[in-house]
């Protein structure tokens, strides 16, 4: 049976299950500590922002991650960062997470760190001249109230509450680091961890922890923004073993370009012919299938340590 006969029965998305994004050229990870009033939740927060870069360079491999907490934290320091990676490809991947407390006074979120805090509207202009692709995670207190300021055609926003109304310290973050290394949440055990499951994995555990004490959920994370299913943040099993390989680096990278040509057919279904369509959805599959083999094949290569 031919697959243009086969994809008019099967869902498009159980045939792109194994085969979303799983790398990209560079991946960038800045994550910032800040103060907390308290020094019970300074120390928390701190200790948060430790476990996720280890829980980062752990799951990632390759990624270059700047970690600021305590007196680094500052609003010039993380402007420095973002505006060192303005010349990153769109092919880079940056990941921005901020622990700590957050206020909102009905107009602007504040980031609380040591001097002058950050504002949704100072992220925005930061990010602005960034091309790569972009995750913001807030795992903060009503960072609800910066998803206005900061969604994007180019970025995903997580933020640990729906609005600036939840006001309270939030559960997020120490579930997100959870989730990097996590096989619960690799919900299609592709042994990669995306944006979407991290985020579906926190969100379960933040309402167990609430259900567990019988208290009443003070939190309700939010993500806004494309393809975050695609968005590949960890590495698990058999995949974490595999070193950082030019070869199959540029596999992956093969891989995204099929994926995008992909849903650049999906895109015009409506303009095209019955039969065109399907037509062109297998003639990526196919190629996609053959990509898919090689990188299996280089997997196995680097797996029994040759050509490293």
């Amino acid at each position: 049976m031919r697959i243009v006969q086969v994809l008019r029965g099967i869902s498009i998305a159980m045939l792109l299950g194994s085969a979303m994004s799983a790398a990209h050229a560079k991946h960038y990870e800045l994550i910032v500590g800040g103060i907390g009033g308290e020094a019970e939740y300074e120390q928390r927060f701190r200790e948060q922002a430790n476990q996720l870069a280890k829980a980062v360079q752990h799951a990632s491999g390759d990624a270059q991650v700047t970690l600021l907490v305590g007196e680094k934290a500052t609003r010039a320091a993380i402007r420095a960062t973002l505006n060192e990676w303005s010349a990153l490809s769109n092919d880079d991947q940056v990941v921005i997470t901020l622990i700590g407390h957050g206020t909102f006074d009905g107009e602007e979120y504040r980031f609380n760190v040591p001097g002058q805090d950050v504002t949704a509207n100072d992220l925005r202009e930061w990010l602005q001249p960034l091309q790569s692709k972009q995750l913001i995670v807030l795992a903060t207190s009503a960072s609800g109230g910066a998803l206005a300021k900061l969604q994007s055609e180019k970025r995903i926003v997580i933020t640990a509450t729906k609005s600036g109304g939840e006001r309270n310290a939030t559960r997020f973050a120490e579930h997100w680091v959870q989730a990097l290394s996590a096989s619960e949440a690799d919900r299609d055990k592709n042994e990669w961890v995306t944006a979407q499951e991290a985020f579906d994995f926190a969100v379960r555990k933040v309402a167990d922890a609430y259900k567990s004490s019988a208290s009443l959920a003070t939190e309700h994370a939010r993500l806004e923004g494309k393809r975050a299913e695609a968005m590949a943040l960890g590495r698990l099993g058999s995949l974490k073993e595999m070193p950082n390989d030019a070869e199959l680096n540029q596999l992956f990278a093969e891989r995204l370009r099929i994926e995008n040509d992909f849903e650049a057919v999906k895109s015009r279904k409506s303009a095209m012919e019955v039969d065109a369509y399907y037509s062109e959805l297998e003639k990526t599959l196919i190629a996609l299938a053959k990509t898919q083999k090689r990188i299996d094949s280089r997997q196995a290569t680097l797996s029994k340590g040759v050509g490293r």
